[in-house]
């Protein structure tokens, strides 16, 4: 049996309550009996002492910073103040590891960590659209990326707020272990296994119109992923939905924050990860049901959006494969 992959939880007073729910959450049961992988999540602090949290909760860590060699994963919350500062043997210790080359992810203003580490001058980073601007004041040397939920930038992930926390999250297990891997996972924790991170943090200016058009977006998107083996078209879904292409595009995009095409882009590959990793079914084939047409041109989308072929994928990620990746290592890149 593989290893557990471990992560580490970063704790310090300050730290968000509901943050600390998510990763403890996504990373803490036990769910090997569903076909997930083994995880060893620690909660990694510089002592042994309580970090109080708001509302009167309290969280106890079980492991010193040494602890953070041995993890595959690192994860630092949000806080409650965004300009609490770390202690400064936890900023320390999150440079030391970044230089191993182990992976940092931070979520909502746990990016504010990150950045009094250092860690992300020079590199593309986001939080909550709330905080973007305390946060480009505070730290003018970052690249802030606002219409995102999640990103990455020399192995740093960022996210955006709350529920962006989560995708992110989700978005790790993918990468680390298959989509079959964060399907299961949410599906435990009843919430969306899929929100590309290109998407909007949030829809601006909401209409009486987009409100109406919901329900029939909701029955394209329904029609599209039961159609997905067809050569589906923007104009397709349109006539679906009884819209002109420009009018169901723009719908479509305030609705869901990315346009019809990139959507069903994100299905096809989700699709395609799928029918790798629980199938044996020739590559060309898995192609033809996921929508692609070819095995070139799902090749070429591998490529462009995950960093990896279709076959390496299939020998990372179909049964029997390794569950899990060494430690600072990225498993897509392999």
């Amino acid at each position: 049996m593989a290893a557990p992959y471990r992560v580490a939880l970063v704790a310090f007073p300050g730290i968000r309550a509901f943050d600390v729910s998510v990763i403890t959450e996504v990373w803490g049961p036990d769910r090997t009996d569903r076909g997930a992988p083994a995880f060893e999540l620690r909660r990694v602090a510089t002592d042994t002492t309580p970090v109080p949290m708001r509302g009167g909760l309290t969280l106890l860590p079980d492991r010193p910073l040494g602890w953070l060699t041995d993890a595959d994963l690192i994860v630092v919350p949000g806080l409650d103040d965004h300009l609490t500062p770390a202690p400064p043997p936890v900023l320390d210790a999150l440079r030391r590891a970044h230089a191993r080359g182990t992976t940092l992810a931070a979520l909502c203003g746990g990016a504010f960590t990150l950045a009094q580490a250092g860690l992300l001058d020079g590199r593309r980073a986001l939080t909550h659209w709330n905080l973007i601007d305390l946060f480009r004041t505070h730290h003018p040397r970052v690249t802030v990326v606002p219409d995102a939920l999640f990103i990455e930038d020399d192995n740093i992930w960022t996210a955006a707020g709350t529920a962006a926390g989560i995708d992110l999250c989700l978005h790790l297990i993918r990468l680390a272990h298959g989509a079959e891997a964060a399907a299961t996972i949410a599906r435990s924790m009843v919430t969306a296994p899929f929100r590309t991170g290109t998407q909007a943090q949030f829809v601006e200016h909401p209409t009486p119109r987009t409100d109406r058009d919901a329900d029939s977006l909701a029955a394209v998107r329904e029609h599209a992923l039961r159609h997905l083996h067809e050569p589906l078209t923007v104009a397709d879904l349109a006539a679906h939905a009884g819209m002109s292409p420009r009018t169901f595009a723009r719908h479509f995009t305030a609705a869901t924050g990315t346009t019809p095409l990139r959507w069903l882009l994100d299905q096809r590959i989700a699709a395609a990860q799928r029918l790798l990793e629980r199938t044996d079914l020739p590559i060309p084939e898995v192609a033809r049901r996921a929508g692609f047409g070819s095995e070139v041109t799902m090749r070429q989308h591998f490529a462009s959006r995950l960093a990896t072929s279709p076959r390496a994928y299939r020998a990372a990620f179909s049964a029997g494969a390794p569950a899990s990746a060494p430690a600072g290592s990225n498993p897509m890149a392999r």
